[in-house]
């Protein structure tokens, strides 16, 4: 039988959740680094219990770590991530132009194939790279060539917070960054190229054809079908069919179409999840109610699901980085809270179950499914 290890990074530590594959019944490990935040942990594809976690510090700064048993011992790798040259400025709140400053790592993405591999993802934006299992960092710093100078802070920072890795094409990368957009390399990162055709931000970019500027939330892939893109922006849910080249809204009948997590069903690429938030000024359901809405047809056509999740009085928020999906059959969704609740659906989001009540304010979730 499988065995399900939930990665969770909260505002005061890591926490490490496992069961079998009925998924009925959790075993809790932590709090890993108590009282710092975990941005985000995440383990390797080609090495399961090779994890990566960063942890960050308002007194005490950023750090790096890495487990290669699964999240029982850990140890401090490197830590120094430098802009390569001049970094130079990027607009800021009130529209000057400001010096970049390096804050914390939000986002880790371990290579599909090599466990010394992973990308990390910046606040000031940046891409760097590590190919000694975390010892040295290098930024890929062709990114900020792309109209940089019109990146702007979102109200969380302005932090490179998705990468998607596509399976079929090792120099195909995708990323997004709050509030700069979305961005594609096609040959490694060498070079790339906004992919914000059809993104409409009318109060933010007067422009309907800005390319950079974008409050871009999070984007999402199926590994079926990695030319299938969607994406929950800072308001409205939009979807790609050409690798981003172009975006087309899908937000259908959704209550409102603001919202942080997007993700993909393991075995259904039509089958996607968000978890719709009032406004940019109310982070919390609509009537109180915490509601996972599901499409089957990509999206327009919407459920909301309910079964399990509370339907009065509720006001949490769910993080861009706290939705994971595992590859077991049928597909189980999880998804944390600002209010330290895991939730749990080992159907598809049929029907729900917290798994762990009472963390600390959960930022990420990662699902691993291990033989």
């Amino acid at each position: 039988m499988n065995t399900l290890r939930v990665l969770v990074g909260t505002k005061k530590g890591a926490f490490v959740l496992t069961s079998d594959g009925k998924r009925e019944n959790w075993d809790v490990s932590g709090p890993h680094f108590a009282g710092w935040e975990i941005y985000h942990l995440k383990g390797s594809p080609a090495a399961p219990n090779r994890l990566y976690a960063s942890q960050s510090s308002g007194w005490f700064g950023q750090m790096m770590q890495r487990s290669d048993d699964g999240g029982k011992t850990w140890e401090t790798i490197g830590n120094e991530f430098k802009y390569d040259g001049v970094p130079g400025t990027h607009k800021w709140y009130d529209g000057t132009q400001h010096p970049w400053e390096f804050k914390r790592i939000w986002h880790l993405e371990p290579s599909l194939t090599d466990p010394d591999c992973v990308y990390a993802g910046a606040e000031d934006a940046a891409l760097f790279r590590t190919m000694d299992g975390g010892r040295t960092w290098q930024e890929l710093p062709s990114l900020r060539s792309a109209k940089s100078h019109l990146w702007q802070p979102g109200a969380g920072g302005m932090g490179l917070h998705t990468i998607l890795l596509d399976p079929t094409d090792p120099k195909r990368i995708f990323i997004a960054i709050s509030a700069a957009g979305t961005f594609r390399t096609d040959d490694g990162g060498l070079s790339w190229k906004p992919i914000t055709k059809g993104l409409k931000s009318p109060y933010e970019l007067p422009d309907p054809e800005a390319e950079v500027g974008h409050c871009v939330h999070r984007i999402a892939l199926h590994p079926s079908r990695p030319g299938v893109l969607y994406m929950q922006k800072h308001w409205d849910v939009m979807r790609s069919d050409n690798a981003g080249d172009s975006w087309q809204e899908v937000s259908g009948n959704l209550p409102t179409d603001f919202g942080f997590p997007i993700d993909v069903h393991a075995h259904e690429p039509e089958t996607i999840y968000v978890v719709p938030i009032k406004s940019d000024s109310e982070h919390f359901p609509p009537e109180g109610k915490l509601r996972v809405y599901r499409s089957r047809t990509g999206g327009n056509e919407w459920e909301p699901l309910t079964r399990g999740l509370p339907q009065k009085d509720c006001y949490v928020n769910v993080l861009r980085d706290a939705m994971a999906v595992d590859s077991l059959e049928p597909c189980g969704v999880y998804f944390g809270t600002t209010g330290g609740q895991v939730y749990a659906s080992a159907d598809s989001g049929d029907s729900w179950n917290p798994i762990v009540r009472d963390l600390p304010a959960v930022l990420s979730v990662e699902v691993q499914t291990l033989p």
